[in-house]
């Protein structure tokens, strides 16, 4: 039966279909077709020519970020000679951070294009976090239906197990007994060996099943003489149904591959969220050493910098490569599962087909070993209650193997009931599809974000480190920290734009204060009180106070002791006592 290359409930999705879509070029520059064969050499070419062009803008980033280097190395040292000449202009209009101007407008663009920068990566680390998150949905859901497959074709491997083993008992136990029993009666005798016969049929009908892996060898080991209905484990503790004579699991086994895939996802998990973490560090200690003007901390994130890039170009070409390849297995997905499922376990293309597509006008490749199953416990049923009425009353001691046998016979009955129902193909085909849209719609869009991301950051950590020593220069040098920390340390209550003016006011050459002016006296000039003496030596011996203004005493305002007061009382000309007493009390 040709194998049908659709799947109901399924269709591809436009960015699997365009994806698809894309041209395939391998190592000799020449077309190849688009078919999903990850162990051909020529379809790992074209994956790997896909995955060059990462390479090709990695090598971009490094080409624009060596000439930005190089333009700031080149016009570092013109930009010195011009500041000589220019610097007294410069400081004329200068600004809080000493810079106006050309200069300062250069400065400010770099800073600000740094910041832009660091903005694009954050967004592209928002993009990435939920990337990661949908792919992470994607395997989990991928995942869980390849384990509850598993936990469906586990129960198959034990249902048919445990009929297969209470057969052969009541074939070995029960039934050798009756037929003893039953030897001087031809028709009772030749009823029991029907029964046998029957079972032995039965038993070669459920072994021929192909779905059956090593039932006959699990079977055996059972030696109890009752069988119960079969109440399996839920899925997530079922334990993954590998054959018994092989050392490693099969490739396409639902359990293994279940296992297998959450390992790995764990892995990229982690790896991806490390990565994300890496970017967002870098671009905050980046914000906090452009605010601080910290060059150890820039220097430091700028490494850190190199390295993100080289991982974010990287990680892009893992990225295209694995959803250029995800969505060829996407748009024909049976294909790709009937031919490897075929060639490696052995299972009919039909019993494949019937699973994978489960179309409603195909029947089940075992509906005759069914029916012919069915059948064969029907007559043994028959037979055993034609023993039952006739034969019992005549041989009294043949009861107690009778009802074994049909005890038997109605937990057989019981587990044949369930693996019918577990050989339906609805079972299996939804969890199919189930796997199928995990990994083709919410892996593959996880899969898109991650790439938008990598784009994105390799772009934005490029602008960085264009942008980066263009900022180093607007940082003051270590003589201006120094001179700024020394005028700091004379006074610590000027400004910082106070104290450029100053030194830039020392430069043109002292100005002369306000009151050293020539007729200028130092009464001031909205002061209603009467001026206090200035005495060279007061009474006590002590110097006197100079009338000298606040400004070039560089000191804070005297306080005034008594006996100043009492002096200053006494050389009135019309002394006021209450006056006196008043400015005593202040």
């Amino acid at each position: 039966m040709a194998a049908m290359t659709t799947v109901p409930s399924y269709s591809p999705s436009i960015w699997v279909r365009m994806c698809h879509a894309l041209p395939r070029l391998d190592l000799s520059m020449q077309m190849r077709d688009n078919i999903f064969a990850p162990d051909s050499w020529e379809y790992q070419q074209t994956l790997l020519v896909l995955s060059s062009l990462s390479a090709i803008a990695l090598v971009i980033s490094l080409l624009v970020v060596l000439s930005f280097l190089i333009h700031y190395c080149c016009c570092q040292r013109g930009d010195r000679g011009e500041g000589s000449e220019e610097e007294e202009d410069d400081e004329d209009g200068s600004t809080g951070h000493g810079y106006s101007g050309k200069k300062g407008r250069g400065i400010c663009c770099v800073t600000w294009a740094a910041v832009a920068a660091v903005t694009l990566c954050c967004v592209a680390i928002g993009i990435g976090f939920y990337g990661n998150s949908e792919a992470n949905d994607g395997m989990y859901q991928l995942t869980s239906s390849l384990l509850t497959a598993n936990y469906t074709l586990a129960s198959i491997d034990l249902l048919i197990s445990d009929t297969i083993t209470g057969l052969q008992l009541s074939v070995s136990g029960p039934l050798t007994s009756m037929e003893e029993m039953f030897s001087g009666s031809k028709p009772f005798l030749v009823s029991t060996r029907n029964c046998r016969r029957l079972s032995e049929n039965v038993i070669n009908l459920l072994s021929s099943i192909s779905l059956a892996r090593a039932s006959e060898e699990a079977g055996l080991g059972n030696n109890s003489g009752v069988i119960t209905p079969l109440t399996p484990a839920p899925p997530s503790v079922v334990p993954t149904v590998v054959p018994t004579n092989s050392l490693l699991p099969n490739p396409f086994t639902p359990g293994w591959a279940a296992n297998t895939l959450m390992v790995n996802e764990d892995y990229r998990w982690l790896s991806y969220v490390l990565l994300l973490l890496l970017d967002l560090i870098v671009c905050l200690f980046i914000l906090l050493g452009l605010a601080k003007q910290a060059r150890w901390l820039l220097i430091l994130m700028t490494v850190l910098a190199w390295l993100a890039l080289f991982l974010s170009w990287g990680s892009l070409g893992l990225e295209t490569a694995t959803v250029v390849a995800l969505s060829d297995f996407c748009s024909e997905p049976n294909m790709f599962v009937l031919n490897s499922s075929q060639i490696s376990t052995g299972t009919s293309s039909d019993v494949l087909d019937y699973y994978l597509t489960c179309s409603r006008s195909m029947n089940s490749p075992f509906q005759q070993l069914l029916t012919q199953s069915q059948r064969a416990l029907s007559n043994i049923h028959t037979h055993l209650s034609s023993l039952d009425r006739n034969a019992l009353p005549q041989f009294p001691k043949a009861e107690k193997s009778l009802r074994e046998v049909q005890q038997i016979l109605n937990s057989t009955e019981g587990n044949f009931h369930q693996l019918v129902a577990l050989l339906n193909c609805r079972g299996l085909n939804k969890d199919y599809i189930d796997s199928l849209k995990g990994l083709c719609y919410d892996g593959m869009e996880g899969l898109l974000y991650l790439s938008l991301y990598s784009f994105l950051s390799g772009l934005a950590f490029t602008a960085i480190l264009c942008s980066l020593p263009g900022a180093w220069r607007s940082f003051p040098s270590e003589s201006e920290e120094y001179d700024d920390s020394d005028s700091e340390s004379e006074d610590p209550f000027t400004s910082h734009q106070a104290r450029r003016q100053a030194s830039s006011g020392s430069q043109r050459g002292a100005m002369a204060p306000f009151y050293n002016y020539p007729g200028a006296g130092w009464t001031p000039p909205f002061s209603s009180a009467p001026p206090l003496p200035t005495p060279n030596v007061s009474s006590n011996g002590n110097p006197g106070y100079e009338s000298l203004p606040l400004t070039d005493r560089q000191s804070p305002p005297p306080s005034y002791s008594p006996s100043m007061l009492t002096g200053y009382g006494g050389n009135q000309s019309h002394p006021n006592p209450s006056h006196s007493r008043n400015l005593y009390s202040r």
